[in-house]
């Protein structure tokens, strides 16, 4: 995972071709599982918004997309939602409506790993694009669990700020998110993480493959 990207560089072609299928399906399937949770909690503002599809031109932010790819780090069109159509507690509701990014996010890896594992890998350059696409997941499900405005673990675990600390993130997260970005914290603080559950999924891997 460590040299999937590296910061401000100009990919070659077979590192585009390597990594574009797992940042599209990745982002992709992070913001369709978002508008996909709000729907079925009862808000229809991501259906009405065009949002409940699987097509990556209804979720790729431009800007974002180019930013992931050249800098590590990016964004895709935020999901719009109403808490307050949810059946139930709105923040309970947008706690679930968070968490189905990242979860999104390891379930793809994981069925990745099982397409590998069950004969994928014997296909042209299927190894290469799927592990690929395996830590680019890891990664984004990884990075958006920290809980910090704007990601989603700032939603998940947010409730259990106090409405100071909300405050506090509403106003200065996305300053601290791109503070621990450009000093490089931030990778000390994920890169644990992301290695123990890459190592686990290599570990299916390589059970399933004897």
């Amino acid at each position: 995972m460590d040299n999937v990207f590296s910061f401000l560089s100009i990919p070659s072609l077979y590192d585009l071709g390597v990594m574009l299928p797992g940042i599209i399906l990745g982002l992709t399937v992070h913001e369709f599982s978002h508008a996909l949770v709000a729907s079925q909690l009862g808000d229809d503002t991501p259906r009405r918004e065009g949002r409940l599809t699987l097509s990556p031109f209804a979720h790729l932010d431009p800007l974002g997309f180019l930013m992931l790819l050249l800098a590590g780090f990016g964004w895709a069109k935020p999901v719009p939602v109403n808490p307050y159509n949810f059946r139930g507690e709105p923040r309970t509701g947008m706690a679930l409506v968070a968490v189905a990014g990242p979860l999104s996010n390891f379930a793809l890896a994981f069925v990745i790993i099982i397409f590998l594992a069950l004969g994928g890998i014997r296909l042209p350059y299927a190894w290469e694009i799927g592990i690929t696409a395996v830590a680019i997941n890891v990664s984004l499900g990884v990075f958006n669990l920290l809980p910090i405005f704007p990601l989603d673990g700032e939603k998940i675990f947010g409730r259990f700020f106090s409405y100071r600390v909300q405050e506090f993130m509403a106003s200065y997260g996305q300053a601290i998110l791109l503070l621990l970005l450009f000093t490089g914290v931030i990778s000390y603080i994920l890169q644990p993480i992301t290695k123990f559950i890459l190592n686990i999924y290599y570990l299916i891997f390589k059970l399933l493959v004897g």
